[in-house]
């Protein structure tokens, strides 16, 4: 059993920053795959962007592409999503994820087995 914790969220105008943390405790394996989804009110969840555990691979979202970096520190257990240059259209909150078996970085947030709370991300204009 995996379980998911995120944090950093919070209110940030145009242009700014923000890193969001997901500490995972439980079993981590190299084949995990980490994903970050958003979900903004009235929409679906949207991927934001995905890496293996051992960091051998990434994959962003084009919404996000260029802004948004993804890294993981698995001394700590923790994956980041840094987001750079926000805009009031990143509003959503914020989901980390665990995809434990299927192998391959899934953009459907059906394809993954553990969720964190949210966090939520605010940008105001």
């Amino acid at each position: 059993q995996v379980q998911l914790v995120e944090s950093g969220g919070g209110l940030v105008q145009v242009g700014g920053s923000l890193r969001l943390s997901c500490a995972a405790s439980g079993p981590t394996f190299s084949n995990y795959v980490m994903g970050w989804f958003r979900q903004a009110p009235g929409k679906e969840r949207e991927f934001v962007g995905g890496i293996y555990w051992s960091g051998r691979s990434l994959y962003y979202a084009d919404s996000v592409k260029g802004r948004f970096t993804i890294s993981r520190d698995n001394a700590k257990n923790t994956v980041y999503l840094q987001m750079n240059s926000l805009k009031p259209e990143d509003t959503a909150v914020y989901y980390c994820a665990v995809d434990s078996w299927r192998g391959s970085i899934f953009s459907s947030p059906a394809e993954y087995d553990y969720w964190g709370q949210g966090t939520q991300v605010t940008v105001s204009s």
